[in-house]
């Protein structure tokens, strides 16, 4: 463990990576990081938000609350597998999407990730700003302002200190959210609420997919965070470590969403972070809640914007080959991202915002078939064995464009489209199903079913093992390797 701390304590402060694989010698990192990063991002506003939908739109407490573990349980298992790929490849999660969807292809369902970052971004912004506002006495508008130049600071940083975010993060947000939970308790009668018990499908059904869609929604990006890992580090680990973490997390914070809407008498939706503020009280305690509140929102933001600049680089580096970032064009690339998503945020934080989130959460629809087409072109076809140079050969392995990838992923969208309920978009079943979508159960077993049947007759050829790039210092790598082993197994 010493050899893997040393390692880690040599690293620049500011990351030099950007989509490329990492070497071994540079691999640091302990998988109690990956439990905290998650943790901290799921122990949130918006989370508590997500939970909360689930009493607003008709749900009794008890119920909602079965229904939201199962969701998160089924959720996160999909994004615990996206985890464990991090450390055996080295490589963002996007990229990895060349083996399924070609070298070009990869592009399409990227693209789409990219917007719906950019629109989770927004969002999340414009709750921070109003807590920023209230902590400072200062406008919303300035409030989103002062966030953003945050975001843009760990953003341009990079892993070492998102992952110190994170750490942070998850001990303010437990902090926070005992007291929270405290305060909640003395006031609510909490037995009543649960005794309260009228069982409907529509409603547990909506429980199960508010926390199976939220989870399922880090999956484009959560190996990014778990790629500097010691390539020996277990898989199994990894997968509970991020899970975990995940889960947890996003389900204490939607626990507390669950009881506060249940005991607000209405006066939940529309003033979520006042609200939540008002059950620790006013003066001081509430400057420390509203400060926990937009520091929780960092870290997802952070992820946020830097899956986006990741998605934007593998995009670019699909097309031109190669590609180095530079720190002034990653600085640039976070500059557009961030910005982008402050003008939206500033533009739509009393109306519109509604309706984009909408849009947002209808993009969901497509990347939940790419997840279905990765995980089971990773876990049950080629079985891990990728040829890593070959992703960025346009003329190598994996070809320009992979039609038997791409044209599973357009079925898994088409076959989606009859199941989803936004306000953006509302399918021709949803009012058969009692208003409950149901596209990602769809969206992620037909695709799976699909695509596993037609590779197994159709893939490309598959390396006999997984293929990694040369490294420049074969006795280096050979050290470290069983440096990170043992750190691994400690």
């Amino acid at each position: 463990m010493a050899v893997n701390n040393e390692r880690a304590g040599s690293t620049p402060l500011i990351e030099r990576r950007s989509i490329d694989y990492i070497p071994e010698a540079e691999r640091h990192g302990r998988l109690f990081s990956q439990f905290t990063l998650w943790m901290g991002a799921n122990l949130q506003i918006t989370a508590i938000v997500t939970g909360a939908l689930a009493v607003v739109l008709g749900g009794d407490v008890f119920w909602s609350l079965i229904g939201l573990l199962i969701g998160q349980l089924l959720g996160g298992g999909v994004m615990a597998l996206h985890a464990a790929q991090g450390p055996k490849l080295g490589l963002p999660q996007m990229i990895s999407s060349r083996v399924q969807f070609g070298v070009y292809g990869a592009a399409i369902p990227i693209v789409l990730v990219c917007l719906m970052y950019l629109g989770f971004t927004a969002t999340g912004t414009v709750l921070s700003g109003q807590a920023l506002g209230q902590l400072f006495n200062v406008s919303d508008s300035v409030g989103i302002l002062i966030f953003a130049s945050v975001i843009v600071l760990v953003t341009v940083l990079g892993y070492r200190v998102i992952h110190w975010i994170g750490r942070v993060a998850s001990v303010i947000g437990v902090i926070a959210f005992v007291f929270l939970f405290w305060r909640l308790m003395s006031h609510t009668d909490v037995g009543a609420l649960l005794q309260i018990r009228h069982f409907s499908w529509s409603s547990f059904l909506l429980a199960v997919s508010l926390a199976a869609s939220w989870q399922i929604a880090f999956g484009p990006y959560v190996a990014d965070y778990s790629r500097y890992l010691p390539s020996a580090t277990s898989s199994v680990k990894t997968f509970f470590a991020a899970g975990a973490g995940s889960v947890i997390g996003a389900q204490v914070a939607m626990i507390l969403g669950v009881f506060a809407a249940a005991s607000a008498n209405g006066q939940f939706a529309g003033h979520e972070v006042a609200y939540i503020v008002g059950l620790g009280g006013t003066g001081a305690t509430a400057a420390l809640l509203y400060f926990s509140i937009a520091f929780g929102k960092v870290t997802i933001s952070t992820l946020n914007s830097y899956g986006s600049f990741m998605c934007i680089a593998t995009i670019i580096s699909g097309f031109k080959g190669h590609l180095t970032v530079t720190r002034m064009q990653r600085l640039v690339f976070v500059l557009f991202i961030v910005g982008a998503a402050t003008l939206i945020a500033l533009l739509g934080q009393h109306s519109f915002l509604g309706a984009f989130k909408s849009f947002i959460l209808f993009l969901l629809a497509f990347f939940t078939p790419w997840s279905a087409i990765n995980l089971v072109d990773y876990y049950c076809i080629t079985r891990e064995r990728y040829d890593v140079p070959a992703l960025a050969d346009p003329n190598g392995r994996y070809g320009r464009w992979n039609l038997l990838g791409i044209s599973v992923y357009v079925f898994g969208v088409l076959v989606q489209l009859p199941f989803i309920s936004t306000k953006f978009y509302t399918g021709p079943l949803v009012a058969a199903l009692g208003d409950v979508d149901i596209s990602w159960i769809i969206g992620l077993v037909l695709p799976a079913a699909v695509y596993y049947l037609c590779a197994k007759k159709w893939h490309s050829t598959v390396p006999d093992r997984l293929i990694l790039p040369v490294e420049q210092n074969s006795t280096l790598q050979a050290k470290t390797s069983g440096a990170g082993r043992a750190a691994a197994q400690a």
